[in-house]
């Protein structure tokens, strides 16, 4: 593979505009598919590392296994390779107008037999931005409604951050009193990505197949921004990061 994982890393005009009118935007073919395919083995070697077997993605037990989902990544890895890549950087900054810092990068499974529906949400629910933050999420093999693919609802960026309520499931995450009635499910193979908005509202279904969904998301906010959490102002974000996005040499299944 060559140093650079993404195919490109200039947009249009046109794009941009439709981003900041739909809240998102598809990037069909950001990656190669050998190297979506390389970034499918580390996230299940990430899996390992927490103590998950692969058998065990291929069936549900608990909540847990609605969104596996963990920021530990390998020192000289290909995650760390599109984490850290300039070209990524720079789209996140052309769609956010101004200069993007990495905020969190995550492994998205959702194990098979049943993982469970992820409830419509926007992350700035959770800790909130005062300016432009943005997910650029990989499907590193193909999404389909059947395994969990992402669900957009267009526009809903326009709206500002909406009120949330826990979830019916009790298990931490935030989502919206009332769901969008028209939303998006995404098809993407392996190699695509999709923007969108800290404020735009998503999901995803239940993962019916026998086999685990595999994705990987990476975070970045414009470096004006500044954010609260529980009410607590945690001042310029590019001074005072949440967390430790840096490389591990070895995982810890007591980390996150």
């Amino acid at each position: 593979m060559n140093t650079e994982l993404l195919r490109y890393s200039q947009l249009s005009s046109k794009e941009i505009s439709f981003y900041h009118m739909a809240g998102y935007l598809c990037l069909p073919g950001l990656i190669r598919r050998e190297a979506a395919s390389a970034l499918a083995e580390e996230v299940l070697k990430v899996m390992e590392g927490l103590g998950i077997a692969r058998e065990d993605l291929c069936q549900a037990r608990t909540s847990k296994d609605k969104l596996r989902q963990s920021r530990q990544y390998l020192a000289g890895s290909s995650l760390e390779r599109l984490i850290h890549s300039e070209a990524l950087n720079a789209l996140a900054g052309q769609l956010m107008g101004g200069p993007a810092t990495l905020y969190l990068p995550f492994t998205a499974v959702k194990s098979g037999g049943g993982g469970g529906r992820f409830h419509f949400h926007q992350d700035n629910q959770y800790t909130r931005f005062d300016g432009p933050g943005i997910n650029i999420w990989f499907a590193l093999m193909e999404m389909t409604p059947d395994n969990g693919c992402l669900q957009i609802a267009s526009g809903t960026h326009l709206g500002g951050t909406i009120d949330s309520v826990e979830s019916e499931d009790r298990d931490g995450h935030r989502t919206v009193a009332v769901e969008p009635e028209a939303f998006l499910p995404l098809r993407m193979m392996p190699g695509d990505a999709v923007a969108f908005s800290r404020l735009t509202l998503h999901g995803s279904g239940a993962n019916i197949t026998d086999q685990p969904r595999l994705a990987y998301a990476v975070q970045f906010h414009r470096d004006d921004v500044r954010a609260t959490r529980a009410g607590k102002d945690l001042g310029l974000l590019k001074e005072n990061p949440r967390f430790d996005v840096g490389p591990v040499e070895a995982f810890s299944p007591d980390g996150n």
